[in-house]
């Protein structure tokens, strides 16, 4: 009976160890890059990023031109329905640090719902990142964001485009389209995806 205690123990602490190992593998493939596939739609890097002026859940107008001197990370995404969607901006809020070791200080998210129903949203989620309203999808269209979400071309993807100080794209990713619709990428993939780019650019660090 000793002897079958301590083979069942052992096997307690072999399967402890085997599981502790599968989640240090996981953990160090949610921040690698290329975990995630995506898409890098038009307008990509080295384009003109398209003018934006829409209302803001902050209660401004927002204005990307106004931003010259700053990278803007803009972030599209499906809107209200979609709760990974505004569970990705809680959990860039939460940890910002790897975006911000990128010189990213300025999110913004964009989806076509209207700005009361997004107010709402926000408020609800506890969310202080600016959502902006782009119900005739003039802005989505321009960035072609809505041709990755799951709803045909009526909503956006999931889509993230930076902009760098002169108003170039520098990098784009659209991990909404097909096959897979991803709507959430954890932080840390997003901004190993950003760093692998950014590197081969050569433009880390500027």
């Amino acid at each position: 009976m000793w002897t079958a205690a301590v083979f069942a123990g052992a096997i307690v602490v072999l399967l402890g160890i085997f599981l502790a190992a599968g989640g240090n593998g996981s953990k160090h493939q949610t921040s690698s890059a290329g975990a995630y596939r995506f898409q890098v739609g038009q307008p990509g890097p080295g384009r003109t990023a398209p003018d934006i002026q829409l209302a803001s859940t902050d209660g401004t107008t927002f204005d990307l031109a106004a931003l010259r001197g700053e990278q803007v990370l803009l972030y599209f995404q499906e809107g209200i329905g979609c709760q990974p969607c505004w569970d990705q901006i809680k959990d860039i809020e939460k940890d910002p640090r790897g975006f911000r070791a990128l010189g990213i200080n300025r999110v913004v998210s964009i989806t076509t719902n209207p700005l009361d129903a997004l107010r709402q949203k926000a408020t609800d989620e506890g969310i202080k990142t600016p959502v902006l309203a782009d119900p005739t999808l003039r802005v989505s269209r321009a960035y072609h964001a809505n041709d990755y979400g799951m709803m045909g071309d009526t909503t956006d993807g999931h889509s993230f485009v930076l902009v760098d100080p002169q108003g170039m794209i520098v990098w784009r990713a659209d991990y909404g389209g097909e096959p897979d619709f991803t709507m959430y990428v954890p932080p840390s993939n997003v901004v190993a995806d950003l760093r692998k780019a950014l590197s081969t650019a050569g433009t880390l660090g500027t």
